[in-house]
């Protein structure tokens, strides 16, 4: 996609989210903004590779056209991007959905239900499933999320780390943040309508909620009940002026940031066939992840290079629950870097491939793939390779002495 083919896309000054697609309409990368226009245009600065890295030029580069979704507020914005992205699986927002240190929202099944912000990571050993009557994110900025969980509190007030009939009435009580559900000022059926409203906000269904607050409103006016009446009356002009100020400070392009692109490196080890293994290794930014390295134990008696790493990437992305690489390193030359590529082809999975050629004493000669990525990672790719051999002799050597 060019700068110029912006133009057709008539991008408003107004917060929402923007689809990157390809030509055949398919959602590449889904993102908000507090002005569309503005955040748009800021894709194509002519430093994108110094500023954002290769991860994103790649996207343009696939991008045919952009597509946008405008909301009222950059806190929808927020809350409609998560949503979509879990709804679509956008190839560009891999990341998002798979980074263990992201932050999501939990509404906890109680009789009287918690909301908590966590990280995933933290939720996933807090909770199961049957304990969560909803879950809402990933959310990659942990400011953006508690910003705005401080102006949907003051809306729709919640319980989160208050125990039920205590003597005292909770500091958030006092504050008006929690409905008193510590010393028992709101009936179950109450404080079901606040958890009902919280969902349907990060539901996208703001509509659904008006009108449902509309009718509680009328109906206190009928019965004379004055002063609820008045309440909801102030919930719906929050809901209709939300303040985000805060949000909109914190609205810059993190998305592309290249802190956490992963390398994945795979290599082959065997002795004419025999012990014959195969090992990932992992680099996120310019770090080891050593945890996550991985080893496969590979059929004997083949002494077959390109069937190993055929196998070996076959058995990697079967793992749908491990997170994709950005990027893929291979050792060898030209025929093992097609041999990747083909195998990636039939598996239905697009990531860019690099392969390291090593000279006779087995070192490092040059890489082969696409130059933006070969320029912008070479210190990572050869790291993760290097790491790859080293895995991949040591493993072979394991096996090779528990069969001597």
């Amino acid at each position: 996609m060019k700068k110029q083919e912006l133009s057709t896309a008539k991008l408003p000054d107004n917060p929402g989210v923007y689809f990157f697609r390809d030509s055949e309409n398919n959602i590449l990368y889904i993102g908000k903004a507090t002005s569309l226009s503005d955040r748009v245009k800021s894709y194509f600065s002519n430093d994108l590779i110094k500023t954002r890295g290769v991860r994103l030029v790649g996207m343009i580069a696939a991008a045919h056209h952009v597509t946008f979704q405008e909301t009222d507020s950059v806190l929808e914005a927020l809350l409609l991007e998560s949503k979509l992205i879990k709804d679509n699986n956008p190839t560009y927002n891999t990341k998002e959905k798979d980074d263990k240190s992201f932050t999501c929202v939990v509404i906890t099944k109680e009789k009287f239900p918690r909301v908590l912000t966590l990280r995933i990571r933290d939720f996933e050993k807090r909770f199961t499933k049957k304990e969560t009557l909803a879950v809402y994110g990933p959310f990659a900025s942990l400011t953006q999320l508690k910003e705005a969980m401080k102006i949907i509190r003051k809306m729709f007030p919640y319980r989160d780390k208050c125990e039920l009939n205590q003597n005292k009435m909770c500091f958030n009580a006092q504050i008006k943040l929690c409905p008193g559900v510590c010393v028992g000022l709101i009936s179950e059926t109450e404080y079901k309508k606040n958890i009902s409203n919280i969902r349907k906000f990060f539901e996208g269904k703001k509509t659904d909620i008006k009108k449902s607050l509309e009718k509680e409103m009328n109906d206190y006016a009928k019965k004379h009940l004055f002063e609820k009446a008045a309440k909801v009356r102030n919930t719906l002009f929050a809901i209709d002026h939300i303040k985000d100020v805060n949000l909109i400070k914190d609205d810059n392009v993190t998305s592309f940031k290249d802190n956490n692109f992963r390398i994945e490196s795979y290599d082959v080890a065997h002795i004419s066939g025999t012990s014959r293994v195969g090992v990932m290794t992992v680099i996120e930014g310019k770090e080891k992840v050593t945890d996550e390295y991985r080893k496969f134990k590979l059929p004997e008696n083949i002494n077959d290079d390109y069937a190993g790493l055929r196998e070996i990437l076959t058995r990697r992305f079967s793992h749908k629950e491990w997170r994709f690489p950005d990027l893929i390193v291979i050792d060898g030359g030209v025929a093992h870097k097609q041999t990747a590529e083909k195998t990636l082809a039939i598996l239905g999975i697009s990531i860019p491939c690099v392969s390291v050629v090593k000279d006779d004493r087995h070192k490092p000669k040059e890489v082969l793939g696409r130059k933006e990525y070969v320029d912008y990672h070479t210190k990572e790719i050869f790291l993760g390779n290097g790491e790859a051999h080293r895995f991949a002799i040591g493993y072979h050597k394991s096996l090779r002495d528990k069969r001597i």
